[in-house]
């Protein structure tokens, strides 16, 4: 690389607060601290801003390439999309818009679930997308998680997911909403039969989904800087008629008052989440052997 751009990149990555507009796939502009980044660059670093450390939104496909080892991976329950049972139409008919986020995304669904290893453990995998429909929960969505679970009981192996919603899909009404109930029944089979399943929130996370799986891990991880809660903020206060403390519903604050039991670093989610699961995994096995020897001494 010549010494003219050598200094151009650095140059153009400082904080820049004007409104010019950013060439399309080689800059982007960090939304915290408003610097302008070189775009391998930031990808290199897993997309958080070297800047100020603000972690940007990923694909369910990008998220999961991550964290899983590049060898032995298996995508699950492909085939599962959207249905418009009610002939759902808004501004625009449901299926249009089921049409039109398969095509931004290149994904069938919201949710993309994968079976593979983190540093030598096999797990199942799961991810959502909030380009697709914000990531919404519909039928298709409580599916493949309701099937990662039961794939879980059936070959023996822990449950992670990284969850990122606006919550239910209104566009399928009831359908959407009992996915609530089947997604935290699986999770309870995973519960009783001692298997871990691990949940982490990234930004943001909301409604339904709040309200069913994403809180109900064995561990509840959090990127920093998650947006998590039930109702939005804005409706809260419009409700209650009073001023939220200042971070309300980010992850920093959850953390303080109890709501997850940790906040991770994007980096740092791969070896995390291994030294838990061996923990876990350790434990059961232990509390197995503990009642066989039990047994066969009755």
């Amino acid at each position: 690389m010549s010494n003219w751009l050598n200094k151009l990149i650095p140059a153009l990555s400082r904080s820049n607060k004007s409104d010019s507009k950013i060439p399309e796939g080689v800059w982007s502009k960090c939304k915290k601290c408003e610097a302008i980044l070189y775009k391998p660059e930031l990808e290199r670093n897993l997309e958080v801003c070297p800047k100020c450390g603000y972690h940007f939104r990923l694909s369910a496909r990008k998220r999961l390439s991550i964290f899983l080892d590049e060898e032995h991976r298996e995508e699950l329950f492909a085939d599962i999309e959207s249905i418009d049972r009610l002939k759902f139409k808004d501004s625009k008919k449901y299926k249009d818009r089921i049409s039109q986020a398969q095509k931004n995304t290149g994904e069938k669904e919201a949710m993309l679930c994968m079976r593979g290893l983190v540093e030598e453990i096999e797990l199942v995998a799961l991810a959502s997308s909030f380009d697709f429909m914000g990531g919404s929960m519909g039928s298709a969505v409580g599916e493949k998680f309701v099937r990662a679970g039961e794939y879980c009981l059936t070959h023996y192996l822990p449950l992670v997911c990284f969850a990122v919603s606006g919550g239910a899909r209104m566009q399928e009404s009831l359908f959407s909403l009992m996915q609530m109930a089947r997604t935290s029944a699986v999770v309870e089979k995973m519960k009783q039969a001692q298997l871990p399943f691990i949940s982490i929130l990234t930004d943001p996370v909301y409604g339904g989904v709040t309200a069913s799986f994403a809180m109900l891990g064995d561990i509840n991880i959090a990127e920093p800087g998650a947006s998590v809660g039930f109702a939005g903020p804005r409706v809260i206060e419009q409700t209650v008629r009073e001023k939220l403390p200042e971070g309300f519903q980010s992850s920093e604050f959850l953390l303080e008052h109890g709501t997850v039991d940790m906040i991770t670093h994007r980096h740092e989610i791969r070896t995390t989440v291994a030294r838990v699961l061996r923990r876990l995994m350790h434990h059961h096995i232990k509390m197995q052997k503990s009642v066989i020897l039990k047994d066969a001494v009755v």
